[in-house]
């Protein structure tokens, strides 16, 4: 009896082994299947993030063929890995779908050509004062966009410590008003339809998007108080400092590249540079209040040409908003005379464009746009608009 007994419990024991040893397995089985499953979610997240065509058909391959379970099954092909995927167009078919394909119609519009010979004529006279504001407008600079098909002015008001646009949309003028908690003074171009503000009193320079209603996209902090500013590159600003007199190279987040303070017969030519503009070959224009000159300068620096004229009609007395055409002449505005100047892309003297006569009162920014249009802004709080052009 106990020779029986010892007997069953060896093999009951044995039996209890084997089992346990067949479950152990399963369940190492089972933890390295998730493990692989997992390895294998993992991958198709990577592989869908990657936007990339191969990858993403690679691994639909081996899901469908359900590689995960195959691993280790010596019985599974093998799938080999893709090199290339081609897609082999049928001219033949595709040349007949053209045929009878009807995408549209191309509309080609030509740019006005600025006439600086023709006589100016006053076309349109915008109030810069809106709904909300607490002082008297006071527009220092200006731009005009084309976005979403529809002209937009860009000015800053001064004052009332905002940027403003005016468009019209469905024959009705609107207008869109961005308070900016300090005193902007000039705008750039960034895109078709972003600009950069300059910030006077806390040190900013603000960029803008235009829908054309006006929305806030970043604020760059600056070491200095910059007023002129212009866009030289997608990634290069050039912004003037009156204290101390400069023209620095700026990245998009502030840091300055290069600063410029060049000198005119041994003495600095810069006082208060007020604006800047780019030209078509890629110097920059200065117009400075303090030594009552035209500057062009270099990105590097070197001095192209001053405008210095201290006596008779030729003189300037308050250079204030520059401006460059597309055809390289420069019109600068001159604050005291009441007058818009134009100047050859050389630097030399043609005539004053507009005067006194042609409503012009104590003016500051200008700018010209595509449609062959002069804007003038204006110390009453308007913007004077002027067709110039054959």
């Amino acid at each position: 009896m106990k020779l029986k007994e010892q007997k069953l419990l060896d093999q009951l024991r044995e039996m209890s082994d084997k089992h346990i040893g067949q479950l152990k397995a399963d369940i190492k089985s089972g933890e390295m299947s998730v493990q692989m499953y997992q390895q294998q979610a993992v991958l198709i997240d990577q592989a869908l993030q990657s936007e990339c065509d191969m990858d993403v058909y690679e691994m639909y391959q081996g899901c469908a063929a359900d590689d995960v379970e195959a691993v280790g099954d010596a019985d599974v092909k093998e799938i080999g890995r893709i090199t290339k995927v081609t897609f082999r167009q049928d001219t033949d078919k595709l040349s007949k779908s053209l045929d009878d394909l009807q995408l549209g119609e191309i509309d080609v519009m030509y740019e006005s050509v600025l006439d600086l010979k023709a006589t100016p004529v006053l076309q349109d006279t915008t109030d810069v004062r809106v709904a909300g504001d607490s002082n008297r407008p006071d527009p220092s600079d200006v731009t005009v966009m084309v976005v979403n098909d529809t002209d937009t002015v860009l000015v800053t008001d001064y004052y009332n410590q905002s940027v403003k646009s005016f468009y019209t949309r469905n024959n009705q003028t609107r207008h869109s008003k961005l308070s900016l908690g300090g005193k902007p003074w000039s705008l750039t171009k960034l895109t078709h339809n972003q600009v950069a503000v300059t910030v006077l009193n806390i040190k900013q320079i603000v960029t803008v998007e235009v829908n054309p209603d006006l929305v806030l996209l970043s604020t760059i902090t600056t070491s200095k108080q910059y007023c002129g500013i212009t866009s030289l590159t997608p990634s290069t600003l050039a912004a003037s400092s009156r204290s101390p007199p400069s023209v620095d190279i700026l990245d998009m987040t502030g840091n300055v590249l290069r600063s410029v303070s060049p000198r005119h017969y041994g003495s600095k030519i810069l006082q208060y540079p007020n604006f800047l503009c780019t030209t078509r070959t890629g110097n920059i224009l200065v117009s400075d209040g303090g030594t009552e000159c035209v500057l062009c300068l270099t990105p590097e620096g070197d001095v192209v040409f001053t405008y210095y004229s201290p006596i008779g009609d030729t003189a300037l007395m308050s250079p204030r908003g520059i401006t460059s055409t597309s055809t390289g002449d420069i019109l600068v505005t001159d604050y005291s005379p009441n007058r818009v100047i134009h100047l050859t892309e050389s630097g030399q003297f043609v005539r004053n464009i507009l005067t006194q006569q042609d409503g012009i009162n104590q003016p500051q920014g200008v700018c010209v746009e595509g449609h062959g249009h002069v804007y003038v802004c204006l110390i009453s709080g308007v913007i004077k608009v002027f067709t110039c052009k054959h």
